[in-house]
This record gives structure tokens, C-alpha cells and sequence, in this order.
């Protein structure tokens, strides 16, 4: 009874507290958005998680079992754009939105809703809600972007599609070399999949005179796995460091561990514990965001938050030993290896990404290292992949057409230069490229027109 009056007391007090009425708030709304992306995405993970550890001390149970229910399209994008709405407004770096039906066309765009990009209300919020005239040129080339999308998802992913499938779906069949063609063209389906779903989100939003977020820059480029993830879903690092990261390391916890690892470590080494601890977190939740199995905890979150924090436990060894061996660190010989390096880690968690389970990705990279049928698969084995010769030349010559943009787009926006040219110029590319897609694009079997691999996350 005593602490009853005392809660009681305690809701009254904050009641009368704007602060605390405001910090209720902003908590209501992330653990509510939380609990429902947790018993919609997330129960049968825990669920499966505790079976299994049950399993491992010999307790078969058959009391808990999973659940079947359908989940809103793109449900983790939106709730994550909602949530920073709430905390920018808390924070006060953005003003609050009355109009509900204002908030709801900023929360629920539609062209964001199956794969992002998630927005930040005090960076995206205004335009929403200004007056945008009819402007040709932001029409013309959001059209353009759109085609260039299509091209991506349509001629590209979807003939990767064909090897990623047959590889995977009969690991035990195609080891050693098979394995590495099918996790690179993997690597290429996921990343022309959904860049392409954001080339025509952002190519409407542009019709609309919306200028919306940047999801990648290149990620194929990067030198190392930092550089990779501030260039692959940008918007989602970008959110998981504003609302997750630095929040964890301010927190009253993490700023005691901090000087508890200071006075015991030393200010460097104390720093790197508190840091590297806080990234873990990070680095969860990135992987769980993705789904809830531990392939995506792995393939898209730990094993790549290991990767910085050997690369960066490891980086002054590495400047040494490069330093006695006379190796130029910043040539363009060294950036080619780094790129190359950095290619190769990032496909290790594809291999988890893509694989049907944990177990199965590890038997997959345990046959990548069987590498005795290079010469079979070098002979016309590569063409039993789901892909004949013409098909897979089809897909060869798109890929390089996609390194030639790409490299391109160091110097500035390819639109813009074609943009510069004459008409017939202009006119003979688009057209180029328009029956490029039309006359090329992959429409086999099981293709859907609606589907993005990220739209399930």
C-alpha cells in the first residue's frame, strides 16, 4: 500500500513537471515503437534463442513455440524515422508538428516506406510541408535517376539473382570457387537491388521537388570497413550513431565505465574500452535491425564491428611494418589492395547475410576454402549457374557499364553532364539506356516488380 501512494505521489510530482512530462513522453513513445517491432519482428528470435539454448543442456520443450502473423511493409524504416522525430523535437533541434496529418505524410512517404531512406526530421522534415511549383528540370531528371534505378534492379540483380540461388540452394554441390562467384555476385545483386530501389525513391521524391537523403556513395570503393559503412546505408549508420551510439556513451553507465577504464588503463586505453564497448552495443542493434536471426547479428553487425576494432588495435603494427619494409602507405598500388581487402571482409558477411542459417554460412566458408575445381569452373562451369553465355555476357557488360558510371561520379553528378550535352546527345543515352532496360531486363520466373530485398527489414 505504502509504495502504491508512493508511485502515485511520483506520477503526480511529474505530472506537474513540464521537463519530466516531456521526458515521459519521449520514452513512451521509443519503448511502445520498440515493443511493437519486438513482438512483430522479434518474438520468434527469442523464442528460437532460448530453444536452443535449452537444447544445449539437454531441455527439449515443446511449451513455447512461434508465431505467425503478417508484418507492415517496411515497418523498421518508419518506426526508426518516427522515433528521431520525437527525440529531435525532446532535444529541441527541430520544432514540433501539430498538423497530424503533416507528420503523417512526413512519417509515411510512400516512396520511403518498402526500403528508406530514413529520414531525420530537422535535416528532411520542412520541405514536406513547402509550396513546390511545377519545376521541369527536377521532373526530367528525377525520371532519368528512376531509369537508371530500373537498370540496376531490373537488367543487373536479377540475373545475379540466378547464380546466388543455385549456388546457395546446393552448397554441398558447388564448393571452393563456385562458393566465392556465388557470394560476389551476392554482393552484387544485394547492392544493385537496393541502391536501385533507392534510385527510384529518390527519382520520384525529385519529381516532386523533394530532395531526400543519400543512401550509398560507392561502398565498393571503400579502403577499409568504417569507410564502407559511412558509404553503404548511409541513413541508417547515420541514425544508429545519433540516437543509439552517442546516447549509450553519455549515459550515467557508460560515463562511470569510462573513468573506472581511465584510472585503471590509462586515458588511451580506458577511452578505447569505453569506445569499443559502446560499439558492440552499436553494432547489435545494426545487425538485429536487419532481422531477427543470428545470421544478420553476425553477417551485418558483430562481425564487422570486430573488423574496426582489430583494424584499429592493429593499425599502428601495420604503419610499422610497412614503414620497414619501405612500402608507401598512400600509393595508389596500396589503396588498390586496401579496396580489394576491404571487398573481401565485407563478403564474409554476405556470406552470413545470405546463407540459411549460422551453421550453414560457416559449411559454406569451410567449402570456399576447397579451391581444387578453379580449372572446372574456369572451363564453362561458371555458365551452369543459372546463366548461358549470352545471359551471362549480358550481365558482365551491365556490371562494367556500372563500374564506368560509378568511376564517373567521382567528378561530379553524371546527370548534370549529360545534362550539358546536346539534344540529340542527350535524346540517343536516355533512349540508349530506356531500351537498354526494356529489351534486357530480366522478367524469368518468380520475378516480382514489387520486391526489394530490404524491403523485409
Amino acid at each position: 500500500m505504502a509504495m502504491a501512494k508512493e508511485n502515485g505521489q511520483r506520477l503526480r510530482e511529474a505530472g506537474k513537471n513540464p521537463e519530466k512530462r516531456r521526458k515521459a513522453a519521449l520514452l513512451f513513445v521509443i519503448f511502445s515503437n520498440i515493443a511493437i517491432l519486438f513482438f512483430l519482428k522479434y518474438i520468434n528470435f527469442g523464442i528460437n534463442t532460448v530453444k536452443g539454448i535449452a537444447s544445449w543442456f539437454g531441455v527439449e520443450s515443446g511449451i513455447f513455440s512461434g508465431f505467425s502473423w503478417l508484418v507492415p511493409l517496411g515497418i523498421s524504416y518508419y518506426s526508426l524515422t518516427l522515433i528521431g522525430y520525437v527525440a529531435d523535437v525532446y532535444f529541441g533541434t527541430a520544432q514540433p508538428q501539430f498538423n497530424p496529418g503533416k507528420l503523417a505524410l512526413y512519417g509515411l512517404f510512400f516512396p520511403t516506406m518498402v526500403s528508406g531512406p530514413i529520414l531525420r526530421y530537422r535535416e528532411d522534415g520542412g520541405q514536406f510541408f513547402a509550396t513546390h511549383p511545377f519545376d521541369f528540370k527536377q521532373v526530367a531528371q528525377g525520371m532519368q535517376r528512376m531509369l537508371w534505378g530500373f537498370f540496376k534492379t531490373l537488367v543487373i540483380s536479377e540475373r545475379m539473382a540466378l547464380i546466388v540461388d543455385t549456388v546457395y540452394g546446393d552448397y554441398n554441390k558447388y564448393t571452393g570457387f563456385y562458393i566465392w562467384i556465388g557470394t560476389i555476385a551476392f554482393a552484387f545483386q544485394l547492392y544493385t537491388n537496393f541502391s536501385g530501389g533507392m534510385d527510384i525513391a529518390l527519382g520520384i521524391s525529385q519529381t516532386f521537388d523533394l530532395k531526400l537523403p543519400e543512401n550509398f556513395d560507392r561502398p565498393f570503393f571503400s579502403k577499409n570497413i568504417s569507410e564502407y559503412w559511412r558509404r553503404w546505408h548511409i541513413t541508417l549508420g547515420v541514425w544508429m550513431k545519433e540516437y543509439v551510439f552517442y546516447p549509450i556513451l553519455r549515459s550515467p553507465l557508460f560515463t562511470a565505465l569510462s573513468q573506472k577504464t581511465r584510472m585503471k588503463f590509462g586515458k588511451k586505453r580506458g577511452k578505447q574500452i569505453t569506445t569499443f564497448t559502446g560499439m558492440f552495443v552499436l553494432w547489435f542493434a545494426v545487425g538485429i535491425w536487419h532481422g531477427g536471426d543470428w545470421k544478420y547479428i553476425i553477417g551485418s553487425g558483430l562481425l564487422h564491428w570486430f573488423y574496426i576494432v582489430s583494424g584499429e588495435l592493429l593499425e599502428p603494427w601495420s604503419i610499422w611494418l610497412m614503414d620497414k619494409l619501405h612500402i608507401n602507405a598512400k600509393s595508389r598500388g596500396m589503396d588498390l589492395l586496401r579496396v580489394i581487402r576491404t571487398f573481401f571482409l565485407v563478403n564474409i558477411g554476405f556470406v552470413f547475410f545470405r546463407a540459411a542459417s549460422v551453421g550453414d554460412a560457416f559449411k559454406m566458408l569451410r567449402g570456399a576454402l576447397e579451391t581444387g575445381n578453379i580449372q572446372e569452373v574456369l572451363s564453362g562451369g561458371i555458365f551452369a549457374l543459372g546463366l548461358d553465355w549470352i545471359e551471362f555476357t549480358i550481365g558482365a557488360v551491365s556490371l562494367l557499364i556500372l563500374l564506368f558510371v560509378s568511376l564517373l561520379q567521382r567528378k561530379g553528378a553524371v546527370r548534370e553532364k549529360i545534362a550539358a550535352r546536346t539534344l540529340p546527345v542527350r535524346w540517343l543515352i536516355w533512349y540508349t539506356l530506356l531500351f537498354y532496360v526494356i529489351l534486357l531486363g530480366y522478367y524469368g520466373p518468380g520475378y516480382s516488380a514489387a520486391e526489394f530485398i530490404y524491403q523485409g527489414f
